[in-house]
């Protein structure tokens, strides 16, 4: 396990890294530690698997979705037709 000091940290940051502390129930060096852990965390790219698509679904399901009916084709596509020059 490493060890890491902080130099030339404020007392009003101290103060009020011991009082999140004690709310939390933990030491001082444990609360660094939680909040250096959440910030790397929210640093890092999305979970393995989830690519943006998920991700923006995920943010949105919650509002329900839309179904949108689909039209039927009325004839085949067909590939494009280009001349001599390569001009449609």
């Amino acid at each position: 396990m490493a060890t890491i000091t902080i130099r030339n940290l404020d007392e009003h940051t101290k103060a009020q890294l011991r009082i999140q502390a004690a709310r939390h129930g933990r030491s001082m060096e444990e609360e660094a530690r939680t909040i250096l852990r959440a910030a790397i965390a929210a640093q890092q790219p999305a979970e393995k698997g989830q690519g943006f698509g998920s991700r923006i679904h995920a943010h949105f399901a919650q509002l329900g979705g839309v179904e949108l009916e689909l039209p039927e084709r009325s004839s085949q596509p067909t590939p494009a037709q280009f001349d001599r020059e390569g001009c449609l």
